[in-house]
């Protein structure tokens, strides 16, 4: 049987509450999107003292929220990958590997960022 999909007001809605629903299961199921969520706390009000420009501020935040939606695309993964099987399976591994290596390398470009900005604004001499 075909569902009809919504179309409009109501499929932004319905998508709009799905998205709240994998945020709260992040944080609710995910203590590393937990972290992240808190760091957040100290990274936003830094951003917006650090940057010297509008292009600095979005840099310095958009990292930041990079991380949360890396996070929760691993996140993503790993429960695809449970719910499939608890036994191990060599492309298993190599999926849930890779998911943490992209949200790895996504902390790595938000450390990369930051110390750029803090360079340009004077802040560090090398």
């Amino acid at each position: 049987m075909n569902q009809v999909k919504k179309t409009g007001l109501s499929r932004f809605y319905y998508a709009t509450k799905y998205s709240f629903q994998g945020i709260a299961a992040a944080y609710r199921e995910e203590p590393a999107f937990r972290y992240e969520v808190a760091s957040l706390f100290v990274m936003v009000p830094a951003a917006f003292w650090l940057a010297e420009s509008g292009m600095q501020l979005a840099l310095l935040l958009a990292c930041c929220f990079l991380v949360l939606a890396f996070e929760i695309v691993n996140s993503a993964i790993e429960a695809v990958v449970d719910r499939w099987g608890p036994e191990y399976h060599e492309l298993a591994g190599r999926a849930k590997d890779m998911g943490s290596a992209a949200v790895f390398i996504m902390l790595m470009m938000t450390a990369i960022v930051w110390l750029c900005v803090f360079y340009d604004n004077g802040y560090l001499n090398f």
